[in-house]
């Protein structure tokens, strides 16, 4: 039997990716799954899936939310899963970095997770359970990167126990995971500079880039009953590098 056999997920940025990742394993598992993204090219691809509807999402507004919430909700009877995963990145310094900048990443990696929430965890309330996760970062625990990116998954870190203490009595859960640098497009300008990764790969205890499938696998098991005591969580899967 799969691990989230009869269940309903959404996951945002689902197209590409770790998102994508996510949407593999999870409805390998059993559940359907709404691959939400801003790429409708991209969506369209992942909804040749068995078991996966891609919808498009613009994860900062909040009209988009209202929409996919209502319309997954009446057209599958519930929402068991929310992946608050979709989230741009920069490489800009913080002297060049301004207020469009700021709004920009804030809107999506920030507002983003709050909407999420906002529009979706009402319905987890509704039928009394529910399992959200949200995907921060490493920079949010450690000293790395004074900039907009790092404010942005700050700002899920903070939401995200909030959030946690506001619906957990009414059975939703809510838990964080923070990944390292992983292999996906938003980083593959790395693998352009071989000194830049040698030195990332040296400094990881592990010695490697996390792989989509690392984060994906620990999202299974936020988003299956076999976490069902855990909310408020925060999970670092950075192959050990802010541990040091």
């Amino acid at each position: 039997m799969g691990r989230l056999d009869n269940k309903v997920a959404i996951i945002t940025g689902g197209a590409s990716g770790i998102g994508e990742r996510m949407v593999d394993l999870f409805s390998q598992e059993g559940a359907i799954v709404i691959a939400a993204d801003i790429n409708e090219a991209a969506f369209e691809h992942v909804s040749q899936k068995e078991n996966v509807y891609g919808m498009k999402l613009n994860v900062a507004l909040d009209e988009d939310w209202e929409v996919l919430a209502k319309e997954v909700s009446d057209r599958f009877g519930k929402i068991d899963i929310l992946v608050n995963n979709a989230g741009i990145s920069s490489e800009k310094p913080y002297q060049d970095i301004d207020l469009d900048d700021w709004q920009k990443m804030l809107s999506i990696n920030g507002y983003g997770p709050f909407a999420g929430i906002k529009y979706v965890a009402p319905y987890m309330a509704a039928q009394k359970e529910g399992s959200i996760i949200n995907i921060s970062s490493y920079t949010a625990q450690i000293g790395q990167g004074f900039n907009h990116y790092s404010a942005s998954k700050g700002a899920v870190r903070a939401l995200s126990k909030a959030a946690a203490t506001t619906f957990g009595r009414q059975g939703v859960r809510v838990n964080t995971l923070f990944p390292g640098i992983i292999e996906t497009p938003m980083t593959q300008s790395l693998s352009t500079s071989k000194e830049l990764l040698g030195s990332l790969i040296q400094a990881t205890p592990l010695q490697r880039l996390g792989k989509p499938e690392d984060i994906a696998n620990a999202a299974l098991f936020l988003a299956s009953d076999e976490s069902s005591y855990i909310t408020g969580s925060e999970l670092v899967i950075d192959g050990g590098f802010s541990a040091q």
